[in-house]
């Protein structure tokens, strides 16, 4: 995929998958860096969200679990809440981290648990 498609198709799948108020937040990047930014949208979103074979639920699974399973809780927030956008439920996402337990330990998914109960208090 060319860049500019690919770019595209990063910004559309940020738009499905986060709200104005988180990608405003995201968007900070460029002020840092517009090739990080670049890099994040293109490659991270355009290339990742962008193909076709699963859906951006089953996609989200996936992310929750990765994030889990490396301690990355700052993006973990942003992905519950893209989980919940892009249609998992509140108890779908709560046997992900119950189901992480066995793979990550107890502190990881004690951690996620209640990050997840922060979200979850939020999108009422």
């Amino acid at each position: 995929m060319e860049n500019n498609k690919r770019y595209e198709s990063g910004l559309r799948a940020m738009e499905e998958l986060f709200s104005p108020e988180v990608r405003t937040g995201m968007e900070e990047m460029k002020k840092i860096s517009p090739d990080f930014w670049e890099m994040i949208v293109s490659s991270g979103f355009g290339d990742l969200y962008g193909r076709n074979t699963l859906s951006h639920a089953q996609r989200e699974i996936i992310t929750l679990t990765t994030l889990i399973t490396q301690g990355a809780f700052d993006q973990l927030r942003v992905h519950l809440q893209a989980a919940l956008n892009v249609g998992l439920t509140k108890e779908e996402i709560i046997e992900i981290i119950i189901h992480c337990v066995g793979y990550v330990g107890f502190p990881k998914a004690v951690q996620a648990m209640g990050i997840a109960g922060e979200v979850f208090e939020e999108a009422k």
